[in-house]
């Protein structure tokens, strides 16, 4: 005979014995049944791995009342979308409506009837699991949009190198130098990923500049100068102003990444920490790979070659404190460059 295995599970709270016993007993059959007889068990419960699906919580208990575990559970995002039945002989309105302010789903009043329990328990258990079908289905519809957005700044950022790279593979490589340099400078994970997905942007501008300057063979003029600096002002204007920190962090890197250290840089002449560290990390990496790549003015440099001149530029042009994080990393940084070779 195969028995249908018991896929919820319930968590009984109560300091009465008794009254553990009459609601597993209503309930054993169906769910799976936990118990706690005192707020602090039940909270332990609630937040460990193997949470509840669904609370039946006794309001009068010594110490925490429910109330207050209520409470406390609704502020936790790990606990919050717990479904929680008070199960109380308290029946005045003015009960209820505390309960229901901080957040309970339902009450049952004692003494419990078994048609009445099994149906509020199936009812919430239903809705709590159309409501987490729901959100689950949004988390992933906004995941989805979220690597769209993420695909279209890196291939516009690609589509800017394509100006002057045949392939498109700088942005990759040195984004992934970025990223290295925010893990030596022990940033957390999520400022690391920021890095990682900003930082292809920095030359969108490129796209505004006029090929017979770009293209040139040779070193610019100094009106052609002035024409490829612009391209600072260009990738500002074509991310744009927005709430989101990563089009925030693109559009400040894209401003300042060709700013330097010892304040001689464009378009501001910003200097030392005034400089936004973003766009300090930048400038190694993105200094690093234009040397040791193709350009039409020029052939790759050794990876040796573009090293020395960094530590020649440390404390003038590039930002002391990064420049000997970058070396230690070099092995990695090859590593990258052989990866996402042009």
């Amino acid at each position: 005979m195969n028995i249908r295995p018991l896929t919820n599970t319930i968590l009984v709270v109560d300091d009465m014995p008794d009254n553990i016993d009459v609601l597993v007993g209503i309930l054993k059959d169906s769910y799976n049944i936990k118990v706690a007889t005192n707020g602090q068990a039940a909270l332990a419960i609630a937040a460990s791995k193997s949470s509840p699906d669904l609370i039946l919580l006794d309001v009068a208990m010594p110490g925490m009342d429910g109330y207050e575990v209520c409470r406390i559970l609704k502020e936790d995002v790990k606990t919050r979308r717990i479904p929680v039945i008070f199960v109380t002989a308290k029946s005045d309105i003015s009960d209820e409506s505390m309960g229901f302010a901080i957040g309970a789903e339902d009450y049952i009043t004692k003494p419990v009837s078994t048609p009445i329990v099994r149906a509020r328990v199936a009812t919430h258990l239903a809705l709590y699991d159309q409501r987490k079908t729901l959100e689950d289905e949004v988390k992933r519809r906004t995941e989805e949009i979220e690597e769209t957005r993420l695909e279209i700044i890196r291939r516009l950022g690609r589509a800017a190198e394509y100006r002057d790279n045949e392939t498109g593979m700088h942005v990759i490589r040195m984004s992934n130098y970025c990223s290295l340099i925010a893990r030596a400078l022990g940033m957390s994970a999520e400022e690391e990923e920021l890095i990682l997905n900003a930082t292809p942007m920095h030359d969108v501008g490129k796209i505004g500049i006029p090929d017979s300057v770009l293209l040139k063979p040779g070193r610019l003029d100094a009106e052609e100068r002035k024409i490829m600096e612009l391209h600072c002002l260009y990738g500002t204007k074509i991310i744009g102003e927005h709430t989101s920190p990563l089009l925030k962090a693109a559009g400040v890197i894209a401003w300042e990444h060709h700013e330097r250290w010892d304040g001689k840089g464009y378009p501001r002449g910003l200097s030392g920490k005034d400089i936004y560290l973003y766009a300090r990390i930048t400038a190694v990496a993105d200094v690093f790979d234009a040397l040791t790549s193709k350009r039409p003015y020029k052939e790759p440099w050794p990876a040796d070659r573009a090293v020395k001149l960094l530590e020649e530029e440390r404390g003038h042009q590039f930002d002391p404190a990064l420049v000997p994080l970058f070396i230690e990393m070099l092995p990695a940084v090859l590593e990258i460059r052989e990866r996402f070779n042009d």
